[in-house]
Parts: structure tokens; sequence; C-alpha cells
């Protein structure tokens, strides 16, 4: 009897585990990346290109720039946010630009028109 009920905890134990990991890569992913620019124009622009780029490789991702307006000592920060649909969806967006060469020295060159100060991702509960 205690051998049938330790092979049940141990299968719902294992069940609630495998539940608890697709929980986790289902729903939306946010990528927010804190940046310092001081030509928040020419920043821009470089972002169309990527935009344009991320397009042709079929990355899905949602791509926006704010800036902070009301933050105390933090205002004025400018903030990039790419919104993927899944945890899939990130991975592969990672895959495909991480091996497009073009992609690559875009990203780069983004060095030479801002500074990355915190890069963090979010999942949405």
């Amino acid at each position: 009897m205690s051998r049938i009920l330790t092979g049940l905890v141990a299968s719902c134990l294992l069940a609630f585990a495998l539940a608890g990991n697709a929980a986790a890569a289902s729903g939306v992913w946010l990528r927010v990346i804190q940046v310092k620019s001081d030509n928040v124009s020419a920043y821009m622009a470089e972002l169309e290109k990527g935009r344009a780029m991320m397009k042709r490789l079929g990355v899905s991702t949602t791509l926006r720039v704010w800036r902070a307006t009301f933050a105390g000592p933090n205002t004025g920060t400018v903030v990039v946010t790419q919104e993927f649909p899944s945890w899939q969806a990130f991975a592969d967006a990672n895959a495909k630009t991480g091996a497009d060469a073009q992609f690559a020295a875009w990203l780069a060159g983004l060095d030479k028109v801002r500074t990355i100060v915190s890069d963090s991702l979010y999942r949405e509960l």
C-alpha cells in the first residue's frame, strides 16, 4: 500500500511540475531595455531599421519606445520594449536574429547611439 501511495504522490508531483513549466512557457513575455542616448532621434531612426530587419526575418514581436514623463529623477529615461506572444516566440526571435549577420552588424552599431542601462525580461501573470 505504501508503494502505491508513494507512486501516486510522485506522479502527482511530476504532473504539477510539468504543468508549471507549461504555464511558464505560455503567456506574454516583455523584454524591457532602458537606454541612455545623447541623440534619441538618431536612435529611433536606427530602431526603424531594426524593425524592418525583424520583419524580414519573420520575428513575431511588438517593438515600442517610451520616454518617462512622470518618474522623479528618472524623468526623460528612454525605454524600449519588445512584446512576445509566448516564450517560444521569444526563443524563435533570438534564434533568427542571432543567425543573421546583417542583424548582428546592426545591433553592434547601436552602441554608437545608445548605452544599455538595464535589460530585463518579464512574464505576464
